[in-house]
C-alpha cells in the first residue's frame, strides 16, 4: 500500500508559500459558497463553472485532476462510524488502492481502531474539522481552532504530526477559509463525483451506488463517498474492478497535488514532518 503523506512537508510548504503569494488584487471576501458542479457525463469532466474555478485557482484548491489521464482519486468523508468502514478498508487493501479519509474529531474518538488501521494500511487522513461546523461562518481564529484541535487529537492517536488536506463540512466555504487554510499549511480538496449517500438508514442497493459512480466517472475524478452507506461498501469492489477494466488507475491525493503542481518525480520521497 501507499506510504502515509510521502510528500507532506513539501506540499505543506508549498501551500504556505502559495497563501503568501496570492494575487493581491483578489479580495478575500466573506461570501459563503456551497460546493456544487455540473456532473460528469459520458466520460467528460465535471465543471464547477468559471467563478468557482477562479476562486479555487487563486488558493490552490483542487476538485479534479488532468483531463487527459484516466486517473481517479478515492476520498471518503467519515463523521461517525456505521459499521461499513472495515469492509471498505478490506476492499482497498485487496485491490491495492489508496484513499484519503476526511475525518472529524468525533470519529477520532469513537472509531480510533479504524483510524489506526487507515494509517497502517497507508491511507491519508484528511482534516474535516473537529466539530463539523459551517467553517465559512467562523472567524479566522475559529477556523484555526477547528483544524488544530483535530490535528492535536490525531497526533495523540497516531503519531502523525499534522494533516495537509482539508475539506469543509457540507462543502460550505468562502475565500477567507481558503486564505486562512493556506496560511496554516492546508490545501482544500473538494470533489468532482458525488451522489446522495449520506443517509445511514436509507438503503437503495449496491447497484444504485455502482451506477452513480460509473455514470460520473471521468479522467481526473476526485470521488467523494460516505462510509456510513452500506450501498457504498457493497458497490466499491465492483466499481474498482470495472474502472480498472476501463483503463483507470487509482492514485492518492499526494499524486494529484504533485501532478497539479508539476513537481519532479525526485520529490516523491519521504519527507520530515513539519
Amino acid at each position: 500500500m501507499w506510504k502515509q503523506h510521502i510528500v507532506g512537508a513539501v506540499i505543506a510548504t508549498f501551500i504556505i508559500a502559495a497563501g503568501i503569494s496570492i494575487n493581491p488584487y483578489f479580495a478575500a471576501g466573506s461570501d459563503e459558497h456551497h460546493w456544487g458542479f455540473k456532473r460528469a457525463k459520458n466520460g467528460e469532466q465535471a465543471e464547477a463553472g468559471a467563478q468557482l474555478d477562479q476562486l479555487l485557482d487563486q488558493y490552490g484548491a483542487i476538485y479534479k485532476g488532468k483531463p487527459d489521464k484516466k486517473i481517479a482519486y478515492l476520498t471518503f468523508d467519515n463523521g461517525y462510524e456505521n459499521g461499513f468502514t472495515e469492509s471498505i478498508l478490506d476492499t482497498l487493501k485487496k485491490e491495492n488502492v489508496p484513499a484519503t479519509f476526511f475525518l472529524t474529531g468525533h470519529y477520532l474518538d469513537s472509531a480510533s481502531d479504524l483510524v489506526k488501521r487507515m494509517v497502517e494500511d497507508g491511507h491519508i487522513i484528511g482534516n474535516h474539522s473537529y466539530g463539523h461546523p459551517n467553517m465559512a461562518r467562523l472567524s479566522p481564529d475559529g477556523m484555526r481552532a477547528e483544524w488544530r484541535k483535530f490535528d492535536g487529537k490525531l497526533r495523540e492517536l497516531t503519531g502523525i504530526d499534522r494533516t495537509t488536506y482539508a475539506r469543509p463540512p457540507e462543502g460550505s466555504f468562502n475565500a477567507k477559509l481558503l486564505e486562512v487554510g493556506n496560511a496554516e499549511g492546508y490545501r482544500h480538496i473538494f470533489w468532482s463525483v458525488a451522489f446522495k449517500d449520506w443517509m445511514k438508514d436509507e438503503r437503495r442497493g449496491a447497484d444504485y451506488a455502482y451506477n452513480a459512480l460509473m455514470e460520473q466517472l471521468h479522467p481526473g475524478a476526485v470521488i467523494l463517498m460516505h462510509t456510513v452507506a452500506q450501498d457504498n461498501a457493497e458497490a466499491l469492489p465492483m466499481f474498482i474492478a470495472e474502472a480498472k477494466k476501463q483503463g483507470y488507475t487509482f492514485l492518492s491525493l499526494d499524486d494529484l497535488v504533485l501532478e497539479y503542481e508539476d513537481f519532479p518525480v525526485a520529490l516523491q520521497s519521504p519527507a520530515p514532518s513539519l
